[in-house]
């Protein structure tokens, strides 16, 4: 997957709203409310299709979980072929990847920090490297740290950092043993709103 290089500020101003989290880019659209470019103020103005509305909604939801169109697609059917209501279905699947978990745990800063230690095969899941961001937990998997200095190391340095910042309550951490549990999946409700994912299954359902 291309991975995509436009700056998260001028995304964050595109969109309006802080889709990251970062309180950075609170003060970024405090700063700059208007979109980026000679012609971002004028964005407001303008009168867009309700295709362009489902569209934006879409995208918000591709940048903020790092994911090209053809697996947030596949992820879409996923959550389509599930019992329940599809938006609220993929809003559940996109949290359940691990690279998500580790960011939710605190053992990394951001997503795309998550996305690299799943990658460099510095996570476990129930003992077994998984180096595949968007592999899906299941309730009671435990992530844990490759048993290297290095990245034991780093996960514990994440995890003071993340001391402050508010985790997710769906799973539980131990900074001692530098292990994660994942004790349920997510209630819609506990997933901070960054888009309107009902649009989505509208811009996909025509």
């Amino acid at each position: 997957m291309s991975r995509n290089q436009t700056p998260k500020g001028k995304i964050v101003r595109r969109f309006g709203t802080n889709i990251y989290g970062n309180p950075k880019f609170d003060r970024l659209l405090a700063k700059k409310p208007h979109g980026p470019g000679m012609h971002g103020a004028n964005q407001g103005r303008r009168k867009i299709s309700e295709y362009a509305k489902q569209l934006i909604e879409k995208q918000k939801l591709k940048c903020t979980y790092g994911m090209g169109e053809k697996p947030f697609r596949v992820l879409f059917q996923r959550a389509l072929r599930k019992d329940g209501v599809t938006g609220e279905n993929l809003m559940i699947l996109l949290e359940g990847r691990l690279d998500n978990v580790v960011y939710r745990m605190g053992m990394a800063p951001t997503r795309d920090a998550a996305k690299q230690l799943v990658t460099h095969g510095h996570i476990k899941v129930n003992g077994r490297r998984v180096n595949i961001p968007s592999y899906s937990v299941r309730e009671g998997d435990v992530v844990t740290v490759k048993d290297s200095n290095k990245s034991q190391n780093l996960v514990r340095l994440n995890l003071e950092e993340a001391a402050s910042r508010e985790l997710a309550e769906w799973v539980f951490v131990d900074k001692e043993t530098l292990a994660g549990q994942v004790m349920r999946l997510p209630l819609r409700e506990e997933i901070p709103t960054i888009a309107n994912e009902q649009l989505v299954v509208e811009l996909y359902s025509k």
